[in-house]
C-alpha cells in the first residue's frame, strides 16, 4: 500500500531570551568573568560589541576572526563582522 501525501504544513517556535544568556557566545564563560586565555576578570578581558548587537569576550572574537577561513563573520548570525562605534 502506498500513501501519496497532498499537503503537509509544519510550524515550529523558537526563541532566544538573551537577557539570561549573560555568556560569551564562544567560550560560553559570563561576561563578568574572564576569557579561557585570561587570569584575571575585568579591564584585562574586555568585552567587543558587534553592529549585529552580539557581545564576545574580546581575546575569544580576536581568536575567532584569526581561525576563520571564509572570512570575518559573527559566531553567531554569521554575517560580516563589523564592531559598533563606540558611544559617545
Amino acid at each position: 500500500m502506498k500513501l501519496k501525501v497532498k499537503s503537509w504544513t509544519m510550524a515550529a517556535y523558537w526563541s532566544w531570551d538573551v537577557k539570561e544568556a549573560d555568556v560569551c557566545g564562544i567560550c560560553h564563560v559570563a561576561y563578568d568573568g574572564c576569557c579561557p586565555d585570561c587570569t584575571t576578570p575585568g579591564d584585562d578581558c574586555p568585552l567587543i560589541w558587534g553592529e549585529c548587537t552580539h557581545v564576545f569576550h574580546m581575546h575569544c572574537l580576536v581568536k575567532w576572526l584569526d581561525s576563520s577561513s571564509n572570512g570575518e563573520h559573527c559566531p553567531m548570525d554569521r554575517r560580516p563582522w563589523k564592531t559598533a562605534a563606540a558611544p559617545s
